[in-house]
Order: C-alpha cells, then structure tokens, then sequence
C-alpha cells in the first residue's frame, strides 16, 4: 500500500512539473500571440499619458526574468502630431508579469530606456522641462489629488488620495535636447538614473548622473508625498545636486502650485565663484569673482522673491553672518541685505559682487561692467578686521551698490595707519564712456605707514597727519585710470621726522656737486615741526603746488612733478635756514643754503646740485 502511495505521488509530482515546463516552454509562443506589440503600446500610453508608437516587433525573453524588449520606441503628444515625439529610445525593456500574460494581459512594474533622447522645452522661469501629457494615469492621479488638497489645503485626507501603482523606470545612456533656433541642441548628455514611485500614494525618489556643459553632475530628489507636491499642496522635499565647480542641496517643505513656495535649510559651496560664472554661462564675465565661496542659509521662497535669513556665508575662507533677500520683480534680480564678517578681504568681496576690484593678475586688464547689466546690488557690510591688498584695517563698515550702470563701493568708516580713513570707488558708466572716482580721506594717521602701504616712504613724513585724495578720469582699464585721471591731492603732518635723510651728509654732498643717489645720504632722519603738500592731478602726472616741511634749522621745498603709473621724478626744491624765509618773505634776496634738482624714480631718487651752499652769516 505505501509504495502505492509513493508511486502515485511521484507520478503526480511529476505531472506537475511537466505541466510547468510545457507552460513556461510555450511562454514565448503565448506571449508573442496575445501580447502583441499594439497591447504593449496601449499599455504603455494608458500608463504614461503620451502616444506611445513601437516599430520593431517584441522580443520575449522568459531567463533570467519575463520582460518584452521593445526597439524604435516614442511617445508622442496626443495632441500635436506634428511636433516631434517627447522620447525617443533605441531600446525599451520591460519586465511583465507571466501570469498576466497569460491570461492576455500586459502588467509591467519596471521600464528601462536604453539610449532614450528626451525632448525639454524652457519654461518661463528659465528652467529645461519636458512637455507635460494630456492625459494617463498619472495626470489623472494627479487630478483626484487636487481635489483632495483643494478640499483642506492645510490638512489634506492623504487616506483619500490615489493608491495606483506606477514601479520604476531606469534610463541609461541617454540625452536631453532642446530646439534652439530651429535646431536641436544638447542640454544633457550621458543620462542615466532611475526614478522609483511604487504607488502614488507613496513616497518617490529620483536619481540621475549626467554631463552638464562639459562636467559630471549627479541630481537626487526625494519627497515622501510626491503626489501632494504634484497637487500643488505643501510636502517634504530634498534636494542635492553635485558638481566639480558647485554643489547645492536643499531640505525642507514645498508646494508647487501657482503660489509656489520653498522653506527650509540651504547649502550652496562652489570652490571657485569665477568657474561657477564660466560654467553657468551667467552671461557675467568670469574675470568678475576671484577665490571660493559657501553659503549655509534658512531660506523662505516665494514667486518673485527669496529670503536668506541666519545665512552663514564664508569668502575665500572669510566667514560671516547676516540676512540678504533676493527679489526676482524688476527687470534685473536685486540683491540686498546686511552680512556681518570677523575677517574680511575687501579685494575678494568687490571682485565677488562688483567689477570694482582687478582680479589680481599679472595685469589688471579690462574692467568688466556686465555685472552692472545683470544685477542690482544693495549690501551693508561691517568687518572687525579687513585687509585691502598689503592695508590692514579695523571696524570697518561700507556699502556695495550695483545699479543701472552705476557701481560704489563706500567704506563709511575703518581704522588704519594709527587713524581712521573714509575711501569710495565710484564706477559710472556713459554714453560717452565709463568714468572712474576714487576718493580717500585718512584722519590722524601714522604717515610712515601709510606711505609705505602707498610705496612712498621717502616722500611722506613719520607722523600724524591727514591725507586726502580725489582722482576722477576715463576707466576702459584700470590701467587707464591712473594713466588719465584727473584731480587732486593734499597732506598736513605734525611733528615727525623725514626718514631716511642724513641732511648734513646731504648738504655736504651739494656742496661737492656732481649727482648723487639719495640712498648714499640715507643713514640718518631729520626732525621736522610740520609738512604740507599739495598737488595737482592731470592725465595721471602729479604737479606739486606746495611740498614743504619745518624744522627747527631749516626750511626744506620742492616742486615740480610726479608720475604715478611710471613712478618718474622731476623736481626742483632747496633748503632755507628760517631767518632766509623771513627775508624771501620780505621780498629781500637772502642767500640759499642749497639748490637741487630730482630725478630718478620714487624707489630710486638721484639728486643733482644746482647751487653749492653759502654761509647764512
């Protein structure tokens, strides 16, 4: 009896497994004769909203999985037969359900495009979108959310919303195209990813890699309530995206209604601002920015409008803080707020966010106005310490403007040299060209530094005094600025010395005649009441009006000029005992103790006697 038993056992199992052969054997044939291409196409229009067309004939592979394998695939707007399809794909491949497929119908949780070419077309907001279908089961998904966000915006009933399923798509290969000017141009090349959204009640999540304008960049966004984000209510959104030349992620809340709105943390760092600006193809001249950037902000975003509030921001490794707000309304983006540093580099922050600064190569070059024409800059900065090139200043608050052409950039008030200094930059640009202003007012500064930072040591006294310079001219370079200004300058100094000045030395070198280098009379500092100087500017030479200084023996002048950009010398001057100044006041001829001339450079001065010393007896 047992073995009875056992016998029929194995007989059944074994029908079983002949059954199950004979099935999956004639699989293919099944599948090839009730799932023809035609289902496979509506399938896939019912499910994605588009006209889906497919040329070859499906293959039918049942190892390792059940999946068709579509060529020459496109879907296409039902409502414009004209317009070339929306995708293209070489290749589609998609995993069936066997038992479906057997009853002649076609289910299908994963779709892969292999090389597929997606159409996009810019938006309003200047973003590349492909175009939106008319219909299918995700538009109508979409819909019925709506109206289920539209019904309590603040709380909507998720238990309401759709439950269809909608699987996984993965894309390999692949390119995005626009039609610029009649012809396609590539957005997007090498464009692989998956985008996973089991039901659309669930949560979805996109991943893609891609070459963007010559660099790698990779794109993750992921939302737990895709379908109310879609509806236009309010859900959690990441968001990161990574480059070579920047990176940005974004967590927060959402709503992508006509109202649409951001809220929630922002993080934006780029290595260097200048290849952003390259990269972007800004249309701002990538000589504008110099040095690395990160932004850390609470940011609130609303149509026309992004607010920047607890923003952390660091500037070629410069940190500070504030608020900015950026207002999209106007014809041009406006920029304004306040950041607050410990540190700062002044010559990083105006190449930055103005073209007021050169870039710091071997030549200055051109200055860039394109960043005048593409945005409007408003900022209030304040500093506890700041350096402007070899300048070091202290509790320094200024202003960055930027508008309709016209860019200052005003420090209101810094401590340096020992004092306190007032400077604006003034760049205006004309119909008839660009002009350039600098102003600059030093109060009670230390004159021995600030001609060494002004690389005239020899020339400004050590002590305290006041400076004030006006330059104005053409600025086509900035080159051109100091080559062509116009304008003035004028200096008091207390009592101090005139370094490097061995004035006995000196006077027995004139006495000898024959030139001399300063430097061989430069052992030695002269002590002076006070000095005066004032000169005049014209096309960048400097003619000195006054340049006197007092002291207790002697009375020492020059004049003649001076040029900046070639740091040339050309003077006369001489050296009075103070009884002689009465006399020459007087109008009475009293006798000089010396007479010479200047040349050389400002590094490197000569002296050439004029008249040997006489006796003031």
């Amino acid at each position: 009896m047992p073995s009875t038993l056992i016998r029929r056992g194995i007989w059944a199992i074994g029908a079983a497994v002949l059954v199950i052969a004979l099935v999956v054997a004639a699989l293919p044939l099944i599948a090839s004769t009730r799932i023809v291409r035609d289902r496979i196409a509506w399938e896939m229009s019912a499910w994605s909203g588009f006209r889906v067309a497919i040329d070859g004939s499906p293959r039918i592979e049942v190892w390792p999985k059940f999946r068709a394998i579509l060529t020459d695939v496109t879907l296409s707007q039902w409502t414009d037969t004209e317009a070339p399809p929306v995708v293209e794909a070489e290749r589609v491949e998609v995993d069936l359900s066997a038992m479906a497929a057997l009853r002649g119908d076609v289910e299908f949780s994963t779709a892969r495009l292999v090389r597929p070419t997606i159409r996009v077309e810019r938006t309003p907001a200047g973003f590349f979108l492909p175009a939106v279908p008319t219909g299918g089961r995700i538009t109508r998904s979409i819909d019925t959310a709506r109206g289920v966000v539209n019904a309590d915006p603040a709380k909507p009933d998720l238990d309401k919303l759709p439950a269809d399923t909608f699987g996984t798509v993965e894309f390999r290969d692949g390119r995005m195209v626009a039609s610029i000017g009649g012809k396609d141009v590539e957005i997007l090349s090498s464009l692989s990813g998956q985008a996973n959204w089991a039901a659309m009640n669930s949560n979805a999540t996109l991943s893609a890699t891609g070459i963007w304008r010559g660099e790698s960049v990779a794109l993750d966004v992921a939302s737990p309530k895709p379908l109310v984000l879609f509806a236009g209510g309010t859900a959690p959104l990441t968001l990161s995206f990574k480059a070579a030349p920047a990176t940005f992620s974004f967590d927060g809340t959402a709503s992508m209604s006509e109202n649409a709105y951001f809220d929630g943390q922002a993080k934006f760092s780029a290595p260097s601002l200048r290849r952003v600006l390259e990269w972007s193809q800004a249309g701002i001249a990538p000589s504008a920015a110099i040095g690395s950037v990160s932004i850390s902000s609470k940011i609130t975003a609303t149509a026309g409008r992004v607010k920047f509030d607890n923003t952390a921001i660091a500037l070629d490794n410069n940190p500070g803080m504030g608020a900015l707000d950026l207002s999209l309304g106007e014809a041009q983006p406006v920029i304004s707020g306040t950041l607050a540093f410990d540190t700062l580099d002044l010559r990083s922050f105006l190449s930055a966010f103005t073209p007021l600064a050169p870039t710091g190569g071997a030549e200055p070059g051109d200055i860039d106005t394109s960043f005048a024409d593409k945005v409007n800059l408003d900022l209030r900065l304040s500093a506890a310490h700041a350096t402007a090139g070899p300048i070091q200043l202290a509790d320094v608050a200024a202003t960055a403007q930027v508008k309709d052409g016209l860019s200052v950039f005003d420090i209101s008030d810094a401590s340096a040299f020992g004092g306190n200094i007032q400077s604006s930059l003034r760049f205006d640009r004309k119909p008839e060209g660009s002009q350039v202003e600098i102003k600059l007012l030093a109060s009670d500064i230390d004159g021995g530094a600030f001609g060494t930072a002004a690389g005239m040591t020899r020339l400004v006294p050590v002590a305290t005094g006041t400076v004030s310079v006006i330059l104005k001219g053409p600025g086509r370079t900035w080159d051109s600025i100091f080559d062509n200004a116009d304008g003035s300058v004028s200096a008091t100094f207390g009592p101090g010395v005139l370094s490097k000045l061995n004035l006995p030395a000196f006077l027995k070198h004139t006495e000898q005649g024959g030139f001399f280098a300063l430097d061989d009379v430069s052992d030695g500092t002269l002590p002076i009441d006070g000095a005066e100087i004032k000169a005049s500017i014209t096309k960048g030479v400097a003619r000195i009006d006054k340049a006197e200084a007092n002291s207790a023996k002697y009375k020492l002048w020059l004049s003649g000029i001076a040029s900046y950009t070639g740091r040339g010398l050309a003077f006369s001057g001489g050296i009075i005992q103070p009884d002689q100044a009465a006399t020459q006041a007087n109008g009475q001829q009293g006798p000089i103790q010396s007479s010479f001339f200047v040349g050389g450079t400002w590094s490197t001065p000569f002296i050439s006697p004029i008249s040997r010393g006489v006796s003031g007896e």
